[in-house]
């Protein structure tokens, strides 16, 4: 089962047929043909597996997860793939990365999302554990959902990430991240973010190494 699934996530991502000066893959999710321009020279600038898992699970159980109308924030969103799916699906998204990225960032939601979406995401910076209450403050953000995918790999800022989704998390987010297991050192923030948040698998792919996640504040698990 888990390599059928597999194979179908697989499916919805396609490549131009004819090779241009701009670097760009493409995917079918929510009944939309998406096109993510790519950089090699960097992490965030590319599209990890993470993202088509945590795409394809928005896509298959929007009924369950429904994101119409409900605010929704992607940390490390990189190129944008999963925050152009959940806005294509009815969010209202606020689509964050390292400034750096934001560049790319804003071409890839500007050009799948115009015109096609209820309601245009917004690109912000976000450095993970840095100015959170100045530029996400507490008593007027409010998410309904925070998605995360692959963002605990190899750096350095694990207990950033751990503060970030402290800060946003209010008692009735819901968190959905998409984890690939690599190292014991990143594999270990697992029990450190089980200290603030209950933690539930929804779905696991074993020969992607990849786990989902849904997480909530400790006691508001359903």
């Amino acid at each position: 089962e888990d390599e059928q699934i597999v194979a179908e996530i697989m499916r919805r991502r396609f490549f131009p047929a004819l090779i241009t000066h701009k670097s760009w893959e493409g995917f079918h999710f929510a009944g939309h043909e998406i096109r993510i321009t790519e950089a090699t020279d960097c992490y965030g600038a590319v599209v990890w597996p993470s993202a088509l898992v945590l795409c394809y699970f928005l896509e298959t159980n929007s009924k369950q997860y429904n994101l119409v109308d409900k605010n929704v924030i992607e940390i490390g969103a990189g190129t944008g793939l999963v925050s152009i799916v959940a806005s294509l699906l009815g969010a209202l998204v606020t689509v964050t990365d390292l400034p750096e990225l934001l560049g790319n960032l804003q071409h890839n939601v500007l050009q799948n999302t115009k015109l096609k979406c209820k309601h245009q995401p917004c690109v912000k910076e976000l450095s993970w554990g840095i100015d959170l209450e100045k530029n996400f403050p507490r008593s007027s953000c409010h998410f309904d959902y925070i998605m995360a995918a692959d963002v605990v790999y190899h750096h350095p800022f694990l207990d950033e990430l751990l503060l970030t989704f402290d800060h946003l998390c209010k008692n009735d987010t819901v968190i959905l991240w998409a984890m690939k297991f690599r190292l014991d050192k990143e594999n270990q923030f697992v029990g450190r973010f089980q200290t603030l948040f209950d933690l539930e698998v929804i779905s696991n792919f074993p020969s992607l190494n990849i786990t989902l996640y849904k997480a909530m504040r400790k006691g508001r698990m359903k």
